[in-house]
């Protein structure tokens, strides 16, 4: 599947066509051995709506970006090392279908093909990668994933507090931890998160607690060693607020060229293949 394509004109040009499409603001793509495997159209759930994505999977890396001009301009470029991938196919509803859950220990999110087939395509091709990629590399599958964040409307009212309800005065929030659609009031904490940010984050009252328990238990521990106590943690990192609330992504805050795909329900309707692998 890889080898017979590496270092081929073909895959040259492929690759060549994917950084043209992302331009100067993407990086460059093209390294020896790298090999494009396949690219589509798939739904992606971010925080405010459900979002078409462009999709790349190389031999190594999973590349996803937005959605300007298909095939043309791309933007918003996300590189995600294969190594560090981890997949989780969830089940049917009436609502969502063909769902599967990408997740990494930086980030972890849903994604939806336009039918079970193009589904299965995706799911079996990026776990051949990675079981490739973890054997050439020598490294350990990866067990610890950041949390999915619930999109804001799976729910109308703080899923800690279970009181305060969200209107256009009463913003959403998202904890870094467990992925919970909270009020400001429930997250006023932030902690330091080493895997995500190298600044303390936004978390719900409840992590805030369970974190800080289990970093003075490491403290206590590592004081016979010389480690400092636990006050000077908590007073630096866990409780100093972060500079600036970063709640939106830059995938929310994207505008232009969401508009012109179709929508959810068209998407899965329209009976096009959205995805095609390279054989």
């Amino acid at each position: 599947m890889v080898d017979y394509l590496a270092n081929t004109e073909i895959n040259s040009q492929r690759i060549a066509a994917v950084e043209s499409c992302f331009g100067a603001s993407g990086q460059p793509l093209a390294l020896p051995g790298r090999v494009l495997l396949g690219e589509g159209v798939l739904t992606k759930e971010c925080r405010k709506k459900a979002k078409p994505r462009i999709f790349f999977l190389f031999n190594d890396i999973l590349v996803y970006g937005s959605i300007v001009l298909n095939k043309r301009k791309y933007r918003s470029q996300h590189i995600i090392p294969l190594e560090e991938v981890t997949l989780e196919t969830l089940p049917e509803t009436l609502q969502a279908k063909n769902r599967w859950m990408i997740k990494t220990a930086k980030k972890s999110f849903v994604v939806s093909a336009a039918s079970a087939t193009e589904r299965q395509e995706w799911i079996s091709h990026i776990e051949e990668c990675v079981r490739r990629q973890l054997l050439a590399t020598g490294l350990q599958p990866s067990t610890e994933h950041a949390a999915p964040w619930i999109p804001d409307k799976a729910t109308d009212i703080c899923m800690r507090c279970t009181q305060t309800r969200f209107s256009a005065l009463t913003r959403r929030h998202h904890c870094r931890k467990c992925g919970f659609v909270v009020c400001a009031e429930c997250s006023r904490e932030r902690f330091l998160l080493p895997r995500l940010s190298p600044k303390p984050l936004r978390v719900c009252s409840l992590c805030f607690r369970e974190l800080a328990a289990q970093q003075q238990k490491e403290d206590v521990e590592e004081q016979g060693l010389g480690s400092p106590g636990p006050s000077a943690y908590l007073a630096g990192a866990v409780c100093g607020a972060s500079s600036g609330d970063d709640d939106d992504s830059d995938e929310d805050r994207e505008g232009s060229g969401d508009a012109d795909w179709p929508s959810r329900v068209e998407f899965y309707a329209s009976g096009v293949s959205w995805s095609s692998f390279h054989s």
